[in-house]
């Protein structure tokens, strides 16, 4: 608090209350504030300090004796008013330097911050409790709607065994499949309802990732084949054949992200990507891909993309239907699995949604698990294992010189290629220089990866960044 020019007084107009008294404890100055809050109407000086401190300070043989620490240590006081009501303040009273004898008490008036403190802890309580009311009305009218719709269902599919009029048969198909797409509404409520109340658990096991990604691609087949899409799925060989993870929930990730690139893709091609980027211990990162060349989306909307029920567009939603809570699941989902959701797009050409997680390896994953891992992986360029054929045994070892040289000659290539807008020639060069840099440093797999994904959504302008960025490597 500033002094006056006497350099003793305070600021008159200040808005803690400020009292200056003597050691005998008589108050010789009081600002607006100590008058109007201790309620003294002009003669609080002359008073005496032991009245508003009646607890801190008494009086013994004319001195004042201190009762309670001096100096600039912030104290909770309680102070009387001059009808003895009192309310508490936060003090600090110091001895003036520059008059020995002297003290400053500087106080605020805490009960107004007390009280809207305690307004703020019964406001979070109502909040919370309303939450949690909201929860478990949503989660009971989701399961009390899931009888009904399951029994219409199951009703159904007994009439289209038996139907054999083809224009019933089709109503009853259309009833189906409304059905089936009601129970995925509901799931993705009550999965979201336990999100949001953090009741939500992970239920790790392990399971076989090649039978896992079949099943999914099989679930999606008739979609693809509906629209005559293009589908392509590569698993590289250092995923291992079985892993510890939640399998239902990486499966309910990837028929999501599917799901979407099919919806919004009317021509062209999907893809999935299932990569290894790390391995801590026992503890292995997978790196999922989807990428689509369907409608994509503005740079500017990518951040409502995860939000809860949110479309980029609202015509998105009037003409592709939807609930807005998918992609805001599986960013939650990942997050649990211990990992991050990224997407890549560009408007009218298509989109690249990438996530990773981390599992554990299995004991079953032996060297000849592992084989069959790399005779199941389907790649789209030669073998390296017919390159190293011709004497060329350092050709697999990232940073041997043939290694190197190799790289440099296949991403010159892939360049060539993309320079010529051949996409398709390009990916064949792309999966070569993958498998070249296998074992190489952590920001080379993040830049192939990164590169990778340029190629897949034919983006001339990111090939050519990474491209750049991957050379000063070599």
């Amino acid at each position: 608090m500033g002094l006056n020019e006497s350099g003793l007084f305070p600021v008159k107009d200040a808005l803690e209350m400020v009292l200056i008294f003597d050691g005998a404890g008589e108050i010789s100055y009081a600002n607006d504030a100590a008058e109007k809050e201790l309620e003294y109407d002009g003669d609080l000086c002359g008073s005496n300090i032991c009245d508003v401190f009646p607890n801190e300070f008494r009086l013994e043989e004319g001195s004042l004796v201190e009762e309670c620490p001096i100096g600039y240590e912030v104290q909770n006081l309680v102070a009387y008013r001059k009808n003895f009501t009192c309310f508490p303040v936060k003090a600090r009273i110091i001895r003036s330097e520059t008059h020995p004898g002297m003290y400053v008490c500087m106080a605020d008036d805490t009960v107004e911050k007390e009280y809207l403190s305690r307004e703020i802890i019964q406001a979070k309580q109502e909040a919370q409790e309303a939450q949690k009311v909201k929860t478990e009305f949503v989660a009971n009218v989701t399961h009390e709607l899931r009888t009904p719709v399951n029994g219409v269902l199951g009703n159904v599919r007994e009439l289209m065994g038996e139907e054999k009029d083809p224009r019933k048969s089709k109503f009853l198909w259309t009833i189906s499949r409304c059905c089936e797409d009601m129970n995925k509404i509901i799931d993705n409520i009550l999965d979201f309802s336990k999100l949001e109340a953090g009741k939500f658990t992970l239920e790790p096991r392990k399971f076989n990732t090649r039978e896992m990604l079949d099943y999914v691609k099989a679930n999606h087949a008739s979609k693809i084949t509906e629209k005559g899409l293009e589908f392509f799925m590569t698993v590289s060989p250092q995923v291992p054949e079985y892993i510890i993870g939640d399998e239902l929930r990486i499966e309910q990730i990837l028929n999501n992200l599917l799901s979407n690139a099919l919806k919004f893709t009317a021509a062209g091609k999907v893809s999935l990507e299932v990569l290894k980027t790390a391995q801590v211990k026992d503890k292995i990162e997978l790196f999922f891909i989807v990428v689509d060349s369907g409608i994509g989306i503005d740079k500017g909307e990518k951040d409502k993309l995860f939000e809860s029920f949110s479309q980029v567009d609202a015509s998105i939603s009037r003409k592709y239907g939807g609930t807005g809570l998918g992609l805001n699941i599986c960013k939650q989902l990942v997050e649990l699995m211990g990992g991050r959701v990224g997407v890549e797009s560009e408007k009218g050409k298509g989109s690249a949604f990438s996530f990773s997680v981390w599992v554990e390896s299995c004991e079953e994953n032996t060297s000849s698990s592992q084989t069959d891992a790399l005779k199941k992986a389907v790649y789209t360029s030669a073998s390296l294992t017919a390159l190293a054929g011709d004497g060329q045994e350092n050709l697999k070892q990232y940073g041997t010189e043939e290694n190197q040289e190799a790289l440099k000659r296949n991403l010159s290539k892939l360049i060539l290629c993309v320079e010529m807008e051949n996409w398709e020639k390009a990916e064949m060069f792309m999966e070569t220089i993958r498998q070249l840099a296998e074992g190489a440093p952590r920001e080379v797999g993040r830049i192939l990866l990164r590169l990778k994904m340029a190629v897949q959504k034919e983006n001339y302008d990111k090939v050519a960044a990474s491209y750049e960025e991957l050379k000063a490597f070599l």
